[in-house]
């Protein structure tokens, strides 16, 4: 694996790209550290120590995972990428209903940059909704229970609009930052920068439990993590093949086809994203009911009551269930508008390729869905197992200690190795073209 590395930091083109990730993914943690003008830094501190020691951190903990420890700083990139991903759901979640979007996403790559274009100013609008709502929330000392209402030094209306402009500028950055990666780097931007985030916080988060819950317990939590690594891998690697044959045909004076090859059908095939998806979507609530009760100034009506109980603690039973269904429901949905089988049995038509006992067409087409479906339904299950079973092992033994261990849970673990995967196979790929060793054996 070493001199794969060599390898690649041998080949000009990619040793830039790899340097260029880097270099973004650096930028991306200065950002995320540094704090945005008017912030009272000692009562961040503050804040984030009531939530490392308490017990009612919830939501926070999660969304504050994928920034990377932004969110509760108050920093540059305080909102990171969470807009960009909400934009992207709704975006995609209006290609189903809007006819206009589904003719776009049939257009080819013209049809994909207008898509992503809407994808940016709705992430814009709803960065400066975020924004807004988070520096109300630290205004009134509303952040966090607990929280000093003096983490903004000046609550001036001018103050607190240059923090929203500030946080706001640096969301679009982020958001820059992984489309910048996705073109010119190696492996999926935003995935990456989500990667760093968790990645940057998992040292501080072991040495808390070691010093809070003593050493049995840190190597206990290190031998679930590398058990969780390993069912990962194993999933993550596995695949339905299809075989698929070309018949001989004559074009000019040669001879094509003949030959018999694969379809690849991973029992993982959405990713990460779904994972990603339903944290993000389990965040709005919250962030909701608590943008009301700041402006109302008033006690919490019921349905806040509901959501503060059963959508805000990763250890109630109530949310455990409702981020697995999000999780199997996401799956679902973001496999069925990335793989369509028809065109898949189209393209195949249209070179002479036929899945054996099987007619070329609908009839092909027809047994992909049927295939698919089956692969999806254990591979659902498994994203939705691997998040959620930490919050109910937290659950069983009590939320004490939740959010320090949060960061050793599925999700940050499928996370992290998810995109690691992805990112080597993609570094492999391209070692594979010039014709050096890969990093896979």
């Amino acid at each position: 694996m070493l001199s794969a590395f060599v390898s690649a930091f041998r080949t000009p083109d990619l040793r830039r790209k790899i340097l260029f990730t880097l270099g973004l993914i650096l930028l991306y943690r200065v950002g995320a550290s540094l704090p945005s003008p008017g912030v009272n830094y000692h009562s961040v501190r503050h804040c984030i120590d009531i939530i490392n020691g308490g017990n009612d951190a919830g939501i926070y903990q999660l969304i504050n995972l994928f920034s990377g420890g932004a969110l509760l700083q108050l920093s540059v990139f305080a909102i990171g990428i969470m807009p960009y991903i909400t934009a992207s759901i709704i975006i995609q979640l209006l290609t189903v209903v809007i006819p206009r979007f589904e003719e776009l996403r049939k257009e080819g790559q013209s049809g994909q940059n207008k898509m992503t274009q809407y994808t940016r100013y709705l992430a814009v609008a709803l960065a400066v909704l975020q924004a807004t709502g988070l520096v109300a929330l630290a205004a009134r000392g509303q952040l966090l229970r607990g929280c000093p209402d003096n983490i903004l030094s000046d609550q001036s209306i001018f103050a607190m609009i240059i923090i929203v402009l500030v946080m706001t500028a640096g969301a679009a950055l982020v958001m820059w930052f992984g489309e910048q990666i996705t073109e010119r780097g190696v492996g999926n931007g935003m995935s990456l920068l989500i990667f760093a985030g968790i990645a940057a916080r998992l040292p501080s988060q072991g040495k808390s439990i070691l010093d809070s819950r003593g050493g049995l317990i840190f190597g206990a939590v290190i031998v679930a993590a590398l058990v969780v690594v390993v069912g990962v891998i194993f999933v993550e690697q596995g695949q339905r093949r299809i075989p698929v044959q070309y018949a001989k045909r004559v074009v000019g004076r040669k001879m094509y086809g003949g030959s018999s090859t694969y379809l690849p059908l991973k029992v993982n095939q959405a990713g990460v994203i779904p994972v990603i998806f339903a944290s993000s979507l389990l965040y709005l609530p919250n962030l909701v009911s608590q943008l009301t009760q700041a402006s109302a100034g008033a006690k919490s009506s019921w349905w806040q009551k509901i959501i503060q109980e059963y959508l805000v603690n990763p250890g109630n039973p109530v949310y455990v269930a409702i981020y697995f269904a999000l999780i199997v429901f996401f799956t679902y949905f973001y496999v069925a508008i990335t793989f369509n089988p028809e065109e898949r049995a189209d393209e195949m038509k249209k070179f002479g390729g036929f899945i054996p006992g099987y007619r070329p067409g609908k009839p092909t087409a027809d047994y992909l869905t049927r295939v698919l479906s089956r692969i999806t339904l254990p591979g659902s299950i498994y994203l939705g197992a691997v998040a959620v079973l930490p919050n109910l092992f937290l659950h069983i033994g009590g939320n004490g200690g939740a959010a320090s261990q949060l960061p050793f849970g599925g999700t940050s673990i499928l996370i992290v190795v998810s995109v690691g995967l992805d990112t080597v196979k993609q570094i492999e790929s391209q070692l594979m073209n010039r014709n050096y060793e890969g990093f896979l054996k």
